[in-house]
């Protein structure tokens, strides 16, 4: 588009403030899609955002619209002549974003957040859109179902809604149109006989897609990535499913190759988070097709570190795709993550969500749960820490780490207990108030968006939105639930077991004893220290320390169904804490496990503290597996380690899907594992140069190791390594 027009995201919002958000949305999306920057990346694909250059409005799946003030003075600086303009948007959006954010955050949220016992409610959240619904019907196929549920849903309540819907789809054809033209002059232009081809067949493409569905993969490839860059690069989702029909009906299959390829390089060069391959369907039949082993064989060629890739499997799972899972991993870039099918589909129709739905269930983010095209589970909404309440506990509702403020409850002077019991109860109402304050500020904050953060783009991809005439945000989606994750379980079992053991049970300390050294960082006190730290350990088969932690996880667990939504659902909970893992380590004090002060060091997943599984792999799974998997309907993270060696011979890999395949026969979730030799992880703390491909796996994802910092990879490091 020729023509300037000052911010026109803006402009379009702000010109009639008694419209309802999601039309003024609707707007300023179209109006992004006539001004946006648009252009074919390096691999000859659509990429487009929805922003303008010379304006501070944006909107993004997380987000929302949104504007970035900070800019809004620049470009009134650098435009001078449309100053009044300027200050007038200004004055709108801030009215609009900030009036009353103040009070989203409870005085109770800020302390417990402050004391990193848990966060809540900090971002919008990921959840996966149909992606496949432009490629395999065309904005005309959208419109036509939105015009059939626009009849069924009269009235003013909803007219507004529909109308931003409308303005989504218009967005789509617009930058369409633009792409078109733009194939055309860069086919012009290209001297390169490869990519002029390239250049010609998206021109081509444009020609029917997005009004229409995709003729071949590569049309296909082209209407999904301008709607997957448009929307902001969330999750692909089930890529191999719904780019199937289209891959299926190509005849050149280099051709589609070559897009795929293509495909993969961009996903690598974003930050494209989860891509989920194969599953089952409700009458559990195998869903691998020719693009699931086509993307894992590319994955273990190119060994990214992203997309993050995640792999469902059942009881029908070919063993062709187990081999190839092997394969895959044993190229050291730990993934696939393996989801079994046999626990999160119960796990998610317990929750009410029927069979029909539940093996459509993906991954979104790092490791979290949605159904695709149907929900929006907010992925995650908080988090909340164990191991500080237990701090709680210990010392009357303060901070361990001594700052003099009560954040928690009063739960009574624990130098005083003279039972378990009353400890436990102590650390059970602390978990459960930390608890309750992130389900409220999540839900504060779910209102809060529902009102100003509307998004009638993603309305159009996700199912009950259109249907309902409700907006995406606002409980319009099928699936409604949400998640909230616990972290540093094992830490935190070890630690209630060590006292029960060494000072109720057996009398050697008092609670006065054992809390006076916690608070001097256990210096002084090396008898206890070492009693308590050498206590045994979550993790190694050991039915005591196991039966305390996986109790405390199933209350966490029941209390947080009792907690419902704003979105229209009930909290769920899971376990991934990715790379926060060692910066929560720093904001818990000493623990009665013998972590101390400034360590960094606590559970990465729902398996025992990095090095404390000595009893080997069986006695690791066999601990996790006391926990009941089906209660965790968000992501419940299990890491393995092995060494290389182990995984070039048959035998290894063998072993491998073996040990998988038990984990997921006695009611295991996840699984995944880091192909890795210990010194070459050592070798790479000190010569980080010498390993810049080096990948492992952190909490849900993989990154590149030297990129963590370094208490972080002393986490990784710390894990046991698993023989085969």
């Amino acid at each position: 588009m020729s023509e300037f027009i000052f911010d026109p995201m803006a402009k379009v919002f702000c010109e009639d403030p008694s419209l309802e958000v999601a039309e003024r949305t609707g707007l300023a999306i179209r109006e992004a899609a006539k001004y946006c920057n648009i252009s074919f990346n390096s691999y000859i694909l659509p990429t487009a955002s929805c922003s303008v250059g010379h304006g501070a409005t944006s909107v993004h799946f997380s987000s929302g619209l949104s504007y970035d003030f900070g800019r809004a003075k620049s470009l009134a600086e650098k435009y001078p002549e449309h100053k009044e303009e300027a200050e007038k948007y200004y004055q709108i959006m801030w009215a609009h974003q900030l009036a009353g954010k103040d009070a989203l955050r409870s005085p109770q949220h800020n302390k417990l957040n402050g004391d990193q016992a848990e966060w809540a409610g900090g971002w919008g959240g990921h959840s996966n859109p149909d992606f496949g619904r432009i490629a395999n019907i065309g904005t005309e196929g959208i419109r036509a179902h939105l015009n059939e549920c626009r009849a069924k849903n009269t009235g003013d309540d909803c007219d507004w809604f529909y109308r931003g819907c409308e303005y989504a789809l218009e967005a789509l054809e617009i930058l369409g149109d633009r792409f078109h033209d733009l194939a055309v002059k860069m086919a012009e232009e290209c001297t390169d006989e490869a990519n002029k081809k390239r250049y010609e067949d998206a021109a081509k493409a444009f020609e029917v897609i997005p009004r229409k569905p995709a003729y071949d993969f590569t049309s296909a490839c082209h209407a999904f990535w301008m709607h997957f860059t448009f929307d902001g690069i969330d999750s692909p989702g089930r890529f191999d499913q719904y780019m199937f029909r289209a891959y299926d009906i190509t005849e050149n299959k280099e051709e589609a190759d070559d897009a795929l390829r293509r495909v993969w390089e961009a996903f690598h060069n974003t930050r494209s988070w989860n891509l989920c391959l194969s599953g089952s369907d409700e009458n559990w039949n195998d869903k691998t097709n020719e693009l699931t082993y086509k993307i894992l064989a590319l994955a273990a060629e190119k060994k990214y570190h992203t997309p993050n890739i995640t792999l469902r499997v059942h009881r029908n799972t070919p063993e062709k795709l187990w081999q190839a899972i092997a394969d895959t991993l044993a190229s050291g870039i730990g993934m696939p993550a393996l989801y079994n099918d046999e626990i999160v589909c119960p796990a998610l129709e317990k929750v009410g969500i029927p069979a029909c739905d539940s093996h459509l269930y993906c991954m979104n983010g790092c490791n979290q749960i949605d159904i695709m095209g149907k929900s929006h589970m907010g992925l995650e909404d908080g988090e909340v820490i164990f191991a500080k309440c237990l701090e709680y506990a210990l010392y009357d509702g303060h901070n361990g780490l001594g700052n003099g403020e009560r954040h928690g409850l009063p739960t009574g002077d624990a130098k005083k207990f003279k039972t378990y019991a009353e400890l436990e109860n102590a650390f059970y109402r602390q978990l459960d108030y930390v608890t309750y304050v992130c389900c409220e500020t999540a839900n504060v904050h779910q209102h809060q968006r529902a009102i100003y953060e509307a998004n009638p783009f993603r309305s159009c991809f996700i199912d009950g939105c259109l249907e309902k005439g409700v907006d995406y945000r606002n409980g319009g989606p099928l699936y409604g639930h949400g998640q909230i994750l616990a972290e540093a379980i094992a830490d935190t079992g070890d630690s209630l077991w060590a006292i029960k053991k060494l000072v109720f049970d057996e009398g050697k300390y008092t609670m006065e004893q054992l809390i006076d050294a916690l608070a001097a960082n256990f210096e002084g006190y090396d008898e206890l220290y070492h009693d308590f730290s050498t206590c045994e350990k979550f993790g190694n088969d050991i039915e005591c320390v196991d039966e305390i932690t996986t109790k405390a996880l199933n209350r966490f667990f029941t209390f947080l169904k009792r907690n419902h939504t704003y979105r229209g659902g009930v909290f769920m909970g899971g376990c991934s804490p990715f790379s926060r893992a060692a910066s929560y380590g720093h904001c818990i004090g000493s623990l009665p496990n013998g972590k101390k002060r400034g360590e960094p060091l606590i559970a990465d997943c729902i398996g025992a503290v990095p090095g404390c599984d000595e009893n080997g792999p069986t006695a690791l799974m066999k601990s996790t597996l006391k926990y009941n998997h089906i209660d965790g309907g968000s992501g419940f993270i299990f890491h393995t380690k092995f060494e290389k060696k182990l995984l070039n011979t048959p035998k290894g890999k063998a072993t491998l899907i073996a040990l998988a395949k038990t984990y997921f026969a006695g009611g295991g979730q996840q699984f995944t594992a880091t192909v890795v030799d210990p010194e070459e992880l050592i070798d790479a703390q000190k010569n980080p140069d010498k390993h810049r491909d080096l990948i492992v796996r952190v909490g849900g994802y993989s990154d590149i190791f030297v990129n963590l910092d370094k208490d972080l990879q002393d986490n990784v490091i710390a894990r046991t390594f698993t023989e085969v």
